[in-house]
């Protein structure tokens, strides 16, 4: 790698010539990335391939003038100073909030990187491009502003924050709640049923321990497993299978946990409770944020834990 202080002003050219070209075609990518679910921030980023494309066609002239036409390779890649940027344009769920985050360190690091190289500049026709694209690089901060002025209405936001919505509903929310569900309901039997079969805690907390774990695997993997997200928009499967898993897990553990306390009626007691505000967050949940009247949801999954409690202690019971 060379130096920054090293280049030629030929090279400095040619590496700006090289960022600009780079910065671009980064900006397109997040604009036909992001395009089907937001649409008008993709004109934003239109907007500032097209604003880099010109900073490009300036560095060109100039370097066709002072240097003739044959332009050396040299990338960021190759001088020492720069940072190593993420390709997050190539991830599979290209988030909004990485993107915009993303594009802040582009346009500081091109800012430094031009008022660095028009300080070392002694070609005066060098030295004021360099200063200006430093300039117009620092305040592109105002420029995306504007961008977004133009293309961000109100309605544009309103409709970007409910597919950013939709997005977190259809990759996290859905796979988390379905194991809460399971994990809080189909554990609730064979607790239960050897909590009265044997009244013994420590018994009662390894089948729960067990239940848990062995449902938090199944689900996880069955989630992971179900789609490849690619058609569906449900996202990464290995994320949904997590969200889900854990979920599960910790269903069936709020209720597994309070039979490390000693005294069989007190754990049971503190079971119960749990199992009630179990049942009482999924319901908040459904009502949330997948739509479903609040009271609905209460009664619906309130009757299924019932069933499945009362099914286990009758089983252990007996």
């Amino acid at each position: 790698m060379k130096r920054f202080e090293d280049l030629s002003e030929a090279e400095t050219l040619a590496l700006a010539i090289a960022n600009e070209e780079e910065d671009s075609r980064i900006y397109a990518t997040f604009a036909m990335r992001l395009r089907r679910d937001f649409p008008a921030t993709a004109a934003v980023f239109d907007g500032m391939a097209t604003e880099e494309n010109s900073h490009r066609n300036q560095l060109l002239a100039l370097y066709e003038q002072k240097f003739g036409r044959e332009l050396p390779l040299i990338t960021r890649q190759d001088v020492r100073g720069f940072l190593r940027r993420n390709p997050i344009w190539l991830a599979e769920d290209l988030r909004i909030d990485q993107v915009r985050r993303q594009t802040s360190v582009m346009e500081l690091e091109a800012g430094e990187f031009y008022a660095r190289a028009a300080e070392r500049a002694r070609d005066t026709e060098v030295r004021r491009l360099l200063g200006d694209l430093a300039l117009v690089e620092r305040k592109h901060e105002a420029v995306a502003h504007r961008l977004e002025q133009t293309h961000l209405t109100e309605s544009a936001r309103a409709g970007e924050a409910e597919t950013s919505r939709r997005l977190l509903v259809l990759q996290i929310v859905q796979p988390a709640l379905a194991g809460l569900i399971d994990g809080s309901v189909s554990t609730l039997a064979p607790i239960f049923a050897a909590a009265f079969a044997t009244h013994s805690t420590h018994d009662t907390f390894l089948v729960g321990l067990a239940a848990s774990v062995g449902a938090g695997i199944s689900m996880g993997l069955t989630e992971a497993m179900s789609d490849d997200g690619a058609i569906t928009g449900r996202g990464r499967p290995w994320i949904r299978g997590l969200a889900c898993g854990l979920a599960t897990m910790l269903g069936g553990l709020g209720h597994a946990l309070p039979y490390l306390i000693p005294d069989f009626w007190t754990a049971t007691a503190v079971a119960a409770v749990v199992v009630v505000v179990e049942l009482i967050a999924i319901a908040w949940i459904r009502w949330r944020y997948m739509e479903t009247p609040f009271t609905g949801a209460l009664v619906q999954i309130v009757l299924g834990g019932l069933l499945v409690l009362l099914a286990g202690i009758f089983i252990g019971s007996g």
